[in-house]
């Protein structure tokens, strides 16, 4: 797959060896034995995406190592929002909605869990507008999901629904959601959301 992040992480054996708190030969062997993903340079060097060997260790249960995680969070697209509803047309005036309030942000679309996965992987945006009641993947597992997997470099989650029910609410905070709104939803309050998230998102970095 592609790797299409603005900043692409690679690391050496030697340097997966370092970060894991192993001897190279074992970091060798990893890859040798097809248990952690690799390329290899024109001179016979092994290279490891950080997206793979992110998923190698949380395959195998392994602990992040802090410096990996920092590198993902240094590299989240603060400028970039997800919608993620299958309902084309409203996902579609969300899309127009956050480009004109927001600006210069880029505004990514998906329509369902899948297809909001890989581009979490690949564009890493740092707010994620999520409909609970998705098909494939449901709302509430991708939420916990982005939460708890550090390669999605912990962006903000907004749930919405248009679920009769007010148990969903709680529960998706529960859940890691930053805010929820139901439907029919305040598109400006909405917005506002993401706004009052950047600010914090560069209050914390600063």
């Amino acid at each position: 797959m592609a790797k299409n992040s603005k900043k692409i992480r690679i690391f050496s054996a030697l340097e997966v060896a370092n970060l894991c708190g192993v001897v190279n030969q074992t970091a060798i062997n990893w890859i040798r034995n097809g248990y952690l993903k690799a390329f290899t340079t024109p001179g016979g060097q092994y290279r490891i995406y950080a997206e793979d060997l992110m998923q190698f260790l949380d395959s195998r249960g392994m602990r992040v190592p802090v410096e990996l995680e920092e590198r993902f969070k240094e590299d989240v697209d603060w400028s970039a929002v997800l919608v993620v509803d299958d309902d084309a047309e409203l996902n579609d005036l969300l899309k127009r909605w956050f480009e004109r309030k927001l600006g210069s942000y880029t505004v990514h679309q998906a329509f369902d869990g899948f297809e909001a996965g890989r581009l979490l992987s690949e564009k890493r945006p740092g707010f994620v507008v999520l409909d609970i009641d998705l098909p494939g993947v449901n709302g509430h597992a991708l939420c916990r999901r982005i939460k708890e997997d550090p390669v999605f470099g912990k962006p903000f989650i907004i749930a919405m629904t248009g679920l009769d029910r007010a148990e969903e609410g709680q529960a998706i905070l529960s859940e890691g959601a930053d805010a929820f709104f139901s439907k029919p939803l305040d598109f400006e309050a909405m917005a506002a959301s993401v706004s009052d998230f950047a600010m914090k998102a560069k209050a914390r970095d600063e």
